[in-house]
């Protein structure tokens, strides 16, 4: 079997932690996934997964196997890439992880990247802050979107390039409905917003601890009617509930066709977090990953994700 299709099933079986699932992303059968995991084995002369009824894991040779996988695929990517790509045509696959409030944002830059690079395949994937950190160590990920604070904070050595800085809003029905556009309310302090319903990210989410240590610089702990981990939820569950919720601007300004709702900008304290593109330093970045950063810099894109970030056109 191919050795390069043999490494990409070890790294398949890394991002799922299942049998069943890793064949299915590699578009095989599991037991065609464990025949090809044996004769890995067998090449190598050594485990590479702890085996029982359920993927436990890698042995420690299996770790030592899959970081090699992943640096040498990478390298066998940016080869394809500069076999393929000429100056100002860059082709290939470029992979973004982004934090689940700022997808709207990663979305209009995917989509406006390959519309001035038509040969850039985009991959965006909604992760949380520490897989996205990961996803940049181990070279699954080419970009993360997210709260570059974290970076300063963790002492992490990533790259970042500044983009908008996210501002939080209570998102609730209108007393008022309009014909058919969001309203903006007058500005509400935390300590009020602490005394409605809230339908709030679960606490594992880094927005969450965000809007946590805001209401606690107001005084409160507050104790939310809902929890999930998913933004649409979040959402939704304002619209046809009758629960309140803390969104960042950006989306926000997804639910801007509802005209029953409002958005009341949060202050008292008014926080503001920065967020970015964060990129692992690379000598030699992909010509893909060039055409984003030169993207991710251009004043009319950082105009545009400002405009649609902190409802600047509402």
């Amino acid at each position: 079997m191919n050795l390069f299709t043999s490494l990409r099933y070890v790294i398949a079986l890394h991002e799922q932690k299942h049998f069943g699932r890793a064949a299915q992303a590699c578009h095989i059968s599991q037991p065609a996934l464990s025949n090809a995991l044996r004769a890995l084995e067998e090449e190598f002369g050594t485990p590479i997964v702890k085996r029982g009824r359920a993927f436990e894991g890698f042995t420690p040779e299996g770790e030592l196997i899959f970081l090699s996988a992943q640096r040498m695929l990478h390298e066998y990517q940016l080869l394809q890439q500069d076999l393929k790509s000429v100056a100002g045509h860059p082709q290939g696959q470029l992979t973004i992880g982004a934090v689940p409030s700022v997808m709207p944002i990663a979305a209009r830059f995917s989509a406006l990247l390959q519309a001035r690079h038509p040969g850039i395949k985009l991959v965006v994937r909604s992760m949380s802050s520490p897989d996205i950190e990961a996803g940049l160590e181990n070279l699954s990920l080419d970009m993360g979107l997210g709260y570059t604070d974290r970076l300063v904070r963790r002492g992490i050595k990533f790259t970042a390039i500044p983009q908008y800085t996210e501002r939080y809003f209570l998102l609730r029905r209108s007393a008022r409905p309009s014909g058919g556009t969001l309203q903006i309310a007058a500005t509400l302090p935390w300590r009020e917003a602490a005394q409605a319903p809230l339908c709030l990210l679960t606490p594992e989410m880094h927005n969450r601890a965000i809007g946590d240590a805001s209401f606690a610089s107001a005084g409160m702990d507050v104790q939310p009617t809902i929890e999930t981990d998913s933004i649409l939820t979040l959402a939704l569950s304002v619209v046809v509930g009758d629960v309140c919720s803390i969104l960042p601007g950006a989306l926000v300004g997804v639910m801007r066709g509802y005209g029953e709702l409002e958005a009341a900008p949060l202050v008292d304290p008014e926080i503001v977090t920065p967020i970015g593109f964060m990129l692992a330093i690379n000598d030699r970045p992909s010509h893909t990953l060039t055409a984003a950063i030169e993207f991710a810099h251009d004043p009319d894109w950082l105009r545009h994700a400002a405009a649609h970030s902190g409802l600047i056109e509402l």
